[in-house]
Order: structure tokens, then sequence, then C-alpha cells
């Protein structure tokens, strides 16, 4: 009996240690829904960062992260908000790469996080509500905001000799705020908007709003949405003979609306936040060398998101929510030496010495404040069922 009872006691302490060594940050994302074919390839590329900060051996004296995965679902914000819940009271993490879609990022973060005091960093984010929302402290993201996505993808259309389109939107936070800032740019440009029509996404049927599109003319049709609903919204205005030129927005960017689409999406135009320079081609080489997809939708932005957060516990001395929020600006930003995918060790160690760094990352990072992130877009045209660059703005 009592060398079991010492047994016993050997494999709690053993367990204690075990436990004590362990961070948990979760990965909050849509695996079902709408950007479901996406959100497996970001969290891959957040884990990536944390599996490198692991393997350093010097993330906090030799701690490692956890990664906690939970559904945010893209369109329900219950969900969201009980797997947002189940991660910080249940799993015990003490930061959140995430989420996703702005409406589920928004419910979570004032209905959860912020009565926990949990920091959140989303890589995909972009609803300009999130630039005012009052967080104290505690969100960020790594993609820009559709502010400036709309006046960037205003201006490419009205630039292409487009002065008279149509817009739909899929009806949440992400599309209604990206077409108004469309539409408002649009406009200050000279362009006229002939019609403006919301809608739900994933529906079987949208021959009711592409004819009400139709019916007010335009030159081209603007679809602000994801792949399901505005993919379908785009074939059926093709196959209908309503539109035959199309342009679009970051979220319905992706392998899945090619194969979906087919040849109405020759041809199209869009936008998407993107990064190029050394950050990016050591982002790219890292992700080939773990079989992560690299060129992907916010892939760079959830290694730098992920990155970001355990970054900001190495300059806290501690992985708590408070020490991770208060040190996210200190690491992302100048002064400091430039820490670029793949060399997270060294900014570990600068860190741990009582130096300085500046996250670069995979997209050029720079943090304007809580909130809101500065970032480059890609220009593109689909050419041959591939996505082609056209140019950065």
């Amino acid at each position: 009996m009592k060398k079991l009872l010492l047994a016993s006691t050997a494999l709690a302490f053993s367990a204690g240690v075990a436990f004590a060594d362990e961070v948990k940050m979760g990965v909050l994302l849509s695996f079902t829904g709408p950007i479901e074919s996406l959100t497996p390839i970001m969290a891959d590329s957040a884990e990536l960062a944390w599996n490198e900060v692991s393997e350093s051996g010097l993330f906090l004296g030799g701690k490692t992260i956890t990664s906690v995965r939970g559904d945010a679902t893209c369109s329900d914000s219950s969900v969201a908000q009980a797997s947002g819940e189940r991660m910080i009271s249940s799993d015990g993490v003490v930061a959140i790469m995430g989420s996703d879609c702005s409406g589920a990022t928004i419910a979570v973060l004032q209905n959860v996080a912020m009565s926990a005091g949990v920091p959140m960093i989303s890589p995909a984010s972009t609803s300009p509500a999130l630039t005012t929302l009052d967080s104290n402290g505690l969100f960020f993201r790594t993609a820009p905001s559709d502010a400036r996505q709309g006046e960037v993808l205003a201006g490419i259309v009205y630039e292409r000799g487009f002065t008279n389109v149509a817009l739909t939107y899929v009806n949440v936070d992400y599309g209604a705020g990206f077409s108004d800032s469309f539409a408002r740019a649009f406009e200050s440009l000279g362009g006229t908007i002939t019609s403006r029509v919301p809608h739900e996404d994933a529906r079987g049927d949208y021959t009711a709003e592409v004819a009400q599109l139709a019916s007010a003319g335009g030159d081209a049709l603007v679809i602000l949405g994801y792949v399901d609903g505005g993919g379908s919204m785009m074939r059926a205005a093709y196959e209908l003979g309503a539109f035959d030129q199309f342009f679009m927005g970051d979220g319905m960017f992706g392998d899945a609306l090619i194969d979906a689409v087919g040849e109405a999406l020759e041809g199209t135009v869009g936008t998407i936040p993107w990064a190029a320079g050394d950050g990016t081609e050591a982002f790219n080489a890292l992700a080939e060398a773990a079989g992560v997809q690299a060129g992907s939708s916010f892939t760079r932005e959830s290694y730098d998101a992920a990155a970001l957060l355990a970054l900001a516990a190495q300059a806290a001395g501690e992985a708590t929510p408070e020490g991770i929020a208060a040190n996210i600006l200190n690491v992302a930003n100048a002064p400091g030496e430039e820490i670029l995918p793949g060399d997270l060790a060294r900014g570990l160690q600068i860190l741990a010495d009582g130096g300085e760094i500046n996250y670069v990352g995979a997209t050029n990072v720079e943090l304007v404040g809580p909130g809101e992130a500065a970032g480059f877009y890609r220009e593109y045209v689909v050419e041959g069922g591939e996505y082609v660059t056209v140019q950065f703005h």
C-alpha cells in the first residue's frame, strides 16, 4: 500500500509538472459554414508558429504551447460564443487566435473575451466596425480593415472603365461594412451604383436577387460575400445572362470558388489582403516544408497572429492574458530587431535577454493600435482557372 501511494504521488507530481509546462492558446475559426474550405489551412498556419516556438526550447524557460481548436461557424454567433466560453472557462486558454468572420469575432469579444480579460488577435476579421469598438485593449488583428479595401476595390473597378455597377453583399457585419466602404468610395470617384442588394449566405437559389440586380442594369456585378453564397450568385448571374463581368472581395478568394463556379469566374477581378517580400518568402518556405498550403487565404495573417501572441507572452515574462495583451504592440512594431517567420527562436532569445524586437512576420506587420492593422492588398484577375497577380496596393 505504501508503495502504491508513493507511486500515485509520483504520477500526480509528474502530471502537475507537465501541466505547468503547458500553455494553452485557442484557435477559434469557422471550421463549419461558408468559409470552411479556408479555415483548416489557417489553423495549420497558426499552429506552425506555435510549434516553432515550442520546439525552440526558449519559450518562458522551456514551456510549450498547446493549441485548442473551436468552431465559430462564421454565421452563428451563439455557437461562436459557446466555443469561446469553453476555451476560456474549461480549457484555460490565455489568448485566442481568431475569430475569422467579423460578426463572430465581435460576438465573442463583447460577450466572452472582454469579461474574462482574454486577448484576441484575428487574422481575418476585416469589418470597419472593429476599428472603433472599445475592447479595453484586448482586440487586435493582422488583416487590414475593409474601410481601406473598399477604397482599393472601388478604384480598381473605376479605373478599369466600369462606371455603372450593381452591388450585392452578404447580409452580415462583414458584408455590410465592406459594402458601405465600397459604395462611398466608388460614388466619390464619380461612379454609379445601379442597385445594392443584400443576400443571405448558402441559399440554394439566388434567382430573385439576380433578377433585382439585373433589372437596374449595370456594366458589371460587384459581389462582396463568401464562397458559398457569393459563388452561387455569380454562377446564377452568368448562366441567366444577367452579367458577364464580376468583381469580388477577399471573402470569396480560394480554390473552392474556382471549382464551384467554373467558367463564370474567368476574367473576374478581386482584392485580398496579401504581402510580398522577405517575410512572405520565409513563410512560404516554412509552410511548404511543413506541408501547409501557403497561398491560401489568410494563412500569413494566421501565422503572424499566433506568433505575436507567443512573443507577447515572452516579453511579459509570463503566459497570462494581462501580460500578453499589454505587450502585443511592443513586439509588433519598431523599435527592435526585425523578426521574420522561421526566426522566432531568435526573437524569443532577444526578449529573454531583455532586448526589443520588431516582428515583421509574413505580412510586414504594423499594428496601428488595438483593432487596427496597416496592410497591403493584392489585385488579381482569374485567367485560365488561376488567380494571377496584377499588382499590389
